[in-house]
């Protein structure tokens, strides 16, 4: 019996930020809220399964647009045999990501660094390039 294989190209159509911070997730959605003026809330933690059967929960923090989202998610965790394990493995030094999806353009990323790098708490805000992220089909939570 010949087999056929189902090729999915998934569409990372979002900016992504990596946002560098020693506080809690809860401090730093604070803080962005405020600064961007926005409000960001707390979702139920992300659960990722893999496929060597360890399951990740990741803390997120949501805010939906009538055309996209902003997304906050936590890079490290605890997996499910309670050992250290980050929502992208190869960028082990970024805290947090957020996520910015917008059709409409009102949401610039570049705009929202400016504004986040000013927030004493945060050591460092890059825009990252998803399409050079091994794992980045961790990114997509929707």
């Amino acid at each position: 019996m010949k087999k056929t294989k189902l090729l999915v190209e998934h569409s990372y159509d979002f900016d992504l930020l990596g946002l560098v911070s020693p506080v809690k997730d809860y401090k730093l959605a604070w803080g962005i809220n405020e600064s961007l003026g926005i409000k960001l809330i707390m979702e139920s933690d992300l659960e990722i399964e893999f496929v060597s059967s360890t399951n990740l929960k990741i803390s997120q923090y949501f805010l939906s647009l009538p055309f996209g989202f902003i997304q906050l998610l936590k890079n490290k965790s605890l997996n499910s045999a309670d050992q250290v394990a980050y929502l992208i493995p190869e960028l082990k030094n970024v805290d947090f990501f957020l996520v910015i999806q917008d059709e409409t353009g009102q949401a610039s990323a570049d705009a929202f660094i400016q504004q986040i790098a000013k927030i004493p708490y945060i050591q460092t805000v890059m825009k990252l390039d998803v399409n050079k992220i091994k794992s980045k089909e961790n990114l997509l939570t929707y």
